[in-house]
């Protein structure tokens, strides 16, 4: 079946840069308090060195607040997404996800721990959490992949359902944390943050989580070739010269770093992986020298879109995040499961 732009995926990606700068404005401008887009227009051009006159309100709001929470959108959404195109190319299946494997799940539990005091410090600072985040998402998704493993091959069946398990079992670890918390009084806003939040975004908290998204992105492109081998089995991507168990470990440990990463600064956000590798593909087809690419830019444009309606549709209340990605993840999973369409092949 030939997909609409296949033999032009430059298009999808030239009207993408338009609707990158409209997504960027609109997600500035529209809040608790509304800001015209010729104002937000004009503290971006202040800031950049071109001139003008602003009310010093308005440039704080613009750029101190929202501005550093409309690009971590942008990195996180564009990494999570390019997380889920890495871990659907392992796994041979449009269904796995960072959050439906447990890998998400597994993040946030160390991300917690550490939080609240549970685990040593380290000796990397800033890093530190980041690196939790990171040993309880590689651990996580081992175990899923561990179980999900058979001569034949992975198991879909047993892939899902052992990364509902972990899931639900990272969860409870996440829960126990919390309520056994010596800092009672940060319970709240850690349940916040788990669910998906960049409420709290500064400009200090991008650097990390956008070096993570560039290097994983640069990273999978020059991987892209054997990563298309990958989509047609093992055996014909070794017979195409792809050291596969290999490409697994790197795969794996690749998807469980950047998840650490992002889910360290913005919480656990579901979906994102599953819904814009797919949305991608059906529009470009499965090369991944196309897919990647456009994935960072759909997971980003999608996630400033979802934390813009979260902290939109309920006047002076900003929700978490990952209740709009799930609100819209939820159906589409169960359409793919229940279609069965999967997009490889």
């Amino acid at each position: 079946m030939t997909r609409p732009w296949e033999s032009r995926p430059w298009l999808v990606g030239l009207v993408g840069v338009p609707l990158l700068v409209v997504t960027v404005i609109a997600g500035v401008a529209i809040g608790s308090v509304d800001i015209s887009s010729t104002d937000v227009v004009a503290v971006f051009a202040r800031h950049l060195g071109l001139g003008g006159t602003v009310d010093p309100t308005v440039d704080a709001i613009v750029w101190q607040l929202r501005l550093p929470r409309v690009l971590l959108a942008l990195i996180v959404g564009g990494g999570l997404a390019v997380v889920g195109v890495a871990m659907q190319a392992l796994v041979r299946n449009p269904l796995a996800e960072p959050y439906i494997l447990g890998l998400s799940s597994g993040a946030a539990a160390g991300a917690a721990t550490f939080y609240l005091g549970y685990l040593p410090g380290f000796l990397l600072g800033i890093l530190s959490l980041p690196l939790a985040a990171f040993l309880g998402g590689l651990g996580t998704i081992s175990v899923v992949y561990l179980v999900a493993r058979s001569g034949s091959g992975l198991s879909v069946t047993r892939l899902l359902l052992a990364g509902v398990a972990m899931s639900a079992l990272m969860a409870s670890i996440t829960s126990l944390v919390l309520l056994t918390s010596p800092e009672p009084n940060r319970m709240r806003a850690i349940l916040f943050w788990l669910m998906g939040s960049l409420s709290a975004t500064r400009w200090a908290m991008l650097p990390l989580p956008a070096i993570a998204t560039a290097a994983g992105t640069l990273v999978l492109m020059g991987l892209a070739r054997p990563l298309d081998a990958l989509l047609l089995g093992e055996e014909p991507a070794r017979s195409l010269g792809v050291p596969v168990e290999r490409m697994k470990h790197l795969l794996i440990g690749l998807s469980a770093l950047m998840t650490g990463v992002l889910v360290a600064y913005s919480g656990s956000i579901g979906f994102v992986g599953l819904i814009i590798p797919h949305a991608v593909r059906s529009l470009v087809g499965v090369n991944h020298r196309h897919v990647i690419p456009l994935c960072v830019l759909g997971g980003g444009l999608f996630l400033v879109w979802a934390d813009l309606a979260a902290r939109s549709v309920l006047p002076g209340q900003d929700l978490p995040v990952g209740i709009a990605t799930a609100i819209a993840g939820v159906p589409f999973f169960l359409t793919l499961l229940r279609k069965h369409r999967y997009p490889f092949g």
